[in-house]
């Protein structure tokens, strides 16, 4: 018989909807409730960005005078300047959680990047991830200890010296494709050279992916297509009991939202704290918007404005408004994770191996409608998140479609097949030979419903019935060696001004 799941409360949602606002009074409340067991909590940050110390406005931590004396972890320990990633927080998170068990408190875990938090959840399906992102280097290649199979050590026998000699110098960090295409390129034809059918899942101007699959071929000396093959015959089982909640507002009424935050931000000297990054930047040589807190949306927006020499009102304004463009479109990326990955996988630890319901579930998900704060608040997201209590105390839970109208409808998602093997095999990129103008830099679709849309889009009938001229085929590569060394010189030209 197996020993019961300790128990575990996670907090997820989009930016600027209120989780740890949320975390906070959890945590109050079982403090408060002088409960025998699970007395207490400790709050486990899952923000990608709140992991780096100072810069409290551009990653929008609480303030310390807001957190009621809640002890917060994981949260402004790593240097700016370092590359924290998904691996590194899940074994960092497990140490938390183990402390927090050991003292009798509930582990919280809250932010958005829900990615974190589903393989905080669910085991042995990272290590062979292709989805993780990482800019470092194996420490010990399979590579140097000649432990790659046959079939991969012919193929990287048979590479052209220049993809062999990329293969044994994987740049860190990935290129840029915008800067970058030629190189970029070559590293998703070194790939499809080494596992064709990985090749197949990702968009070659998607260089961390790429990278981050050519990097599991040096780890384990094998293909990462073998080993996610391998990781579907794994039963998905929960490392805990768990107690999601989905804290979610509507598009259309986040969108305002998010957009007086940016100005709260401004306000709050965001202005300031980006400058700090800049001079810690030029320092350290670190200035890759992928890398660390440089991808934090704020610093590349502002980064242009501040870095030229006379900057002008019409550039903060732009500044702002693609400040605000970004963060929209965080918030509809993270809607997009938590619907079509972290629920369906959630669902999928209910489900015996014949889909049936599980008498015992082991995963509680409850969306809570934060559409409207104020008043809203106490009675859409507060009162109906005391059912923690009940799942401590194992008692019986509400059904989730019971709880709003904007929960039924968005809780009630087609079932989707979580395999391993399924994914990699879905979303699969293929090239359009009338759309692509410049063959060093070919258009891709993803099969499917966008190959449909795209088929039957204007433009693509357009190129159909007239072909381009050989003329007009080097003017676009003109163009986009021109558009290449624009990109080349702004950070020179900024660099030369301070």
């Amino acid at each position: 018989m197996k020993a019961a799941l300790r128990p575990i409360i996670a907090i997820c949602g989009t930016t600027g909807v209120g989780k740890s606002n949320l975390a906070i009074e959890i945590a109050v409340q079982l403090a408060q409730a002088g409960r025998q067991t699970w007395n207490s909590a400790k709050i486990i940050n899952a923000d990608a960005m709140q992991v780096y110390a100072g810069m409290d406005v551009i990653t929008n931590k609480v303030p310390l005078s807001e957190r009621q004396g809640i002890e917060h972890v994981l949260m402004g320990f790593k240097s700016p300047n370092e590359q924290y990633v998904v691996g590194q927080w899940v074994k960092d998170a497990l140490d938390a959680v183990d402390d927090a068990h050991k003292n009798n408190q509930i582990p919280i875990i809250v932010g958005g990047t829900s990615y974190w938090i589903q393989h905080l959840l669910f085991p042995n399906r990272l290590a062979k991830d292709i989805n993780s992102e990482t800019d470092q280097r194996p420490s010990s290649p399979a590579l140097e200890r000649s432990e790659i199979p046959e079939d991969l050590a012919k193929s990287i026998n048979s590479l052209p010296p220049e993809l062999l000699d990329l293969f044994k110098s994987l740049p860190v960090p990935a290129p840029s494709a915008d800067i970058d295409p030629e190189g970029a390129l070559r590293l998703y034809h070194l790939l499809k050279a080494l596992d064709a059918s990985v090749a197949a899942r990702w968009h070659w101007k998607d260089t961390r992916k790429v990278l981050r699959s050519l990097c599991i071929i040096q780890e384990t000396g094998r293909k990462p297509s073998e080993l996610i093959h391998e990781q579907s015959k794994d039963v998905l089982e929960p490392r805990f009991r768990t107690l999601c909640f989905w804290v979610y507002s509507k598009p259309e009424i986040l969108k305002s939202r998010l957009d007086l935050r940016v100005d709260k931000m401004l306000e709050q000297g965001l202005l300031d704290e980006v400058r700090s990054l800049q001079a810690l930047s030029e320092s350290e040589s670190a200035s890759d918007y992928t890398f660390g807190i440089y991808q934090s949306i704020g610093y590349k927006e502002f980064h242009k404005y501040l870095s030229l020499t006379h900057p002008t009102p019409e550039g903060f304004s732009e500044a702002v408004e693609n400040m605000k463009i970004s963060t929209r479109q965080y918030a509809k990326r993270q809607t997009s994770w938590l619907r079509n990955k972290l629920l369906p996988i959630l669902y999928t630890a209910n489900q015996r191996d014949d889909g049936d319901s599980l008498t015992e579930p082991s995963t509680f998900t409850y969306l809570l409608d934060a559409t409207d704060l104020g008043e809203n608040w106490t009675t859409k997201v507060q009162e109906p998140a005391t059912i923690h209590s009940a799942f401590l105390d194992d008692g019986p839970l509400p059904d989730p479609m019971s709880l709003s109208d904007v929960a039924k409808e968005v809780l009630n998602i087609e079932r989707k097949d979580t395999d391993p093997s399924a994914v990699l095999n879905a979303r699969r990129k293929i090239i359009c030979p009338v759309c692509t103008i410049d063959p060093g830099q070919p258009f891709m679709v993803e099969e499917g419903k966008e190959w449909q849309l795209h088929h039957k889009s204007r433009i693509h009938k357009q190129r159909g019935r007239k072909p381009l001229s050989a003329a007009d085929i080097e003017e676009r590569k003109r163009q986009g060696r021109r558009n290449k060394q624009s990109a080349l010189e702004v950070p020179l030209d900024s660099a030369n001004s301070k």
